[in-house]
């Protein structure tokens, strides 16, 4: 154990990694910890994470801010799920719509009966249940707790948001809770000859801060967790083979659609994420595959509107810190890991990582079991989330690049096969611990992708064809019903805007 009871937290970065650390450590700590968080003007951030899924509400919500003001402080715009393009053979789209699909039955899953309809036959598609998919088709959008008539869980959502004013934002809520921000870049860092730990960092102008625990949010670098304390890095490269992203923003065009998209190039794929004032766009792809030119072509080439700046490229490796918790140095952000933002999970991985520190803060020391304990779990989040998007390629039937034929022929790692293996024998999906994505989720890309199951639970059995033929029928006129009376997505904005105060 790090004997030193924590009472000074020094948060190493800003950003959204940082800010987000800072505003949940005041929020849930108050006045028993002194918080200061360094960061540099002249050091940009990545800031390409502008699409999440539905947790970030309870984060916000955990902060007490208002849902109307976050939408007007961020630009942001509502997410019902990721569209992809392509992904299966050129052509084909489907959806990872958030949310249930369907009605469930007892310890049998929905999609076993649209599997039983499918090999009687049927023509219904699996989205024909999503009320998520149903409005975001038609660009539509508004709370919604329940289905009527069905009483079936109603439409879950996220947001797509502006990273860099959510950074304002939390900065402006984390000083009002006085958290003290310190302007500069650290040069140099001081480490427990005994312990290893860190004990303080040296700014630029020779400012010392000190603290009990490090928070390391400077990004890909990861300044404290790898230059200072050679945690090592696992590189799952071999799985994930881009190693690149440009980034732009293009001007917004209407509707404002309520999803993210992924579109499926030659080598690589491309965001699409829109926001109240602009459109966010980006190309992922292999520089093994891809030139920087060609990607960057590629990208400009499929713009909705006029770009609004050069396009960056941005290097990165696919991985994670051996340990995301060393000595007194925890690592949020980019600095725990890399994992390509194809199911928008980097501002998840930080929020989790967030809950996670703060569940197992250090009372009277650190304890090296805690740290262990935060480890393993950093550790399953990160291989759960990879494999999921190690499926993506997998699964992909492209047969017009070398890029997509290597994809499809890789290896995957065991727990991915055999996931995919009980899939396809079974229509089964399980879901370990507390692993991000939901059977529903794998479902949607197992389906979309063309991996359909070779038999069905035989609790569907229960239906006749006829049955069954009426029963889907029923769900499906309900959900359209219910889908076309929602209002349109940018008028749910505007309302949202207008109900606050005019400054």
């Amino acid at each position: 154990m790090l004997n030193n009871k924590v009472n000074n937290v020094v948060i190493v970065g800003g950003g959204t990694a940082g800010w987000m650390t800072a505003s949940l450590l005041a929020k849930t700590f108050g006045s028993t910890l002194n918080i200061t968080l360094i960061e540099s003007d002249d050091i940009g951030i990545i800031g390409v994470g502008e699409a999440t899924i539905p947790p970030l509400i309870h984060f916000n919500d955990e902060l007490g801010i208002d849902p109307a003001v976050f939408i007007k402080e961020t630009k942001a715009t509502i997410k019902l799920g990721i569209e992809f393009q392509n992904w299966g053979e050129l052509g084909e789209s489907y959806m990872h719509a958030f949310g249930d699909i369907g009605k469930s039955f007892p310890l049998c899953d929905f999609s076993h009966f649209w599997v039983k309809a499918k090999q009687a036959n049927l023509d219904f598609n699996f989205w024909d249940f999503s009320i998520n998919y149903q409005s975001a088709k038609r660009n539509a959008f508004a709370p919604l707790d329940k289905v009527p008539a069905l009483n079936l869980p109603g439409i879950a959502f996220a947001f797509h948001f502006d990273a860099g004013l959510y950074a304002k934002f939390l900065r402006k809520y984390s000083e009002a809770r006085n958290v003290k921000r310190v302007e500069g870049k650290v040069v140099n860092v001081n480490k427990c000859a005994t312990t290893g730990a860190i004990q303080n960092v040296v700014l630029e102008n020779g400012e010392i801060i000190s603290g009990d625990l490090f928070v390391d949010c400077s990004g890909i670098r990861g300044l404290l967790i790898e230059k200072h304390l050679n945690t090592g890095y696992e590189d799952w490269s071999h799985w994930l083979p881009a190693d690149s992203a440009i980034a732009v923003a293009c001007e917004s065009v209407e509707p404002l659609t309520p999803y993210t998209k992924s579109i499926a190039h030659d080598s690589g794929w491309q965001w699409r994420i829109p926001l109240q004032h602009r459109t966010g766009n980006g190309m992922v792809y292999s520089s093994k595959y891809m030139t920087d030119e060609a990607a960057k072509q590629t990208l400009l080439d499929n713009l909705d509107g006029k770009p609004l700046a050069e396009p960056r490229v941005i290097r990165f490796k696919t991985g994670r810190r051996l340990k995301q918790w060393n000595k007194n140095v925890v690592s949020i952000g980019l600095s725990s890991g890399f994992l390509e933002p194809l199911e928008s999970t980097s501002i998840h991985l930080i929020q989790s990582s967030i809950v996670r520190l703060v569940k197992m803060f250090p009372h009277n020391g650190i304890s090296e079991h805690v740290e262990c304990e935060y480890n393993r779990q950093s550790k399953t989040e990160f291989e759960k989330i990879r494999d999921f998007i190690i499926l993506h390629y997998k699964l992909n039937r492209r047969t017009d690049s070398q890029f997509w034929l290597d994809c499809q022929n890789m290896e995957v790692p065991y727990s991915l096969k055999h996931k995919m293996d009980v899939f396809k024998e079974s229509g089964l999906v399980f879901r370990e611990s507390e692993e991000l994505f939901t059977k529903i989720a794998w479902q949607q890309v197992f389906i979309g992708q063309g991996l359909i199951p070779d038999d069905y639970h035989r609790r569907a059995d229960q239906l006749s064809n006829q049955e069954l033929k009426d029963l889907l029928t029923s769900v499906k006129e309900v959900i359209a019903k219910t889908a076309d009376k929602i209002p349109n997505h940018g008028d749910y904005i505007q309302t949202c805007l207008s109900s606050l105060p005019k400054h």
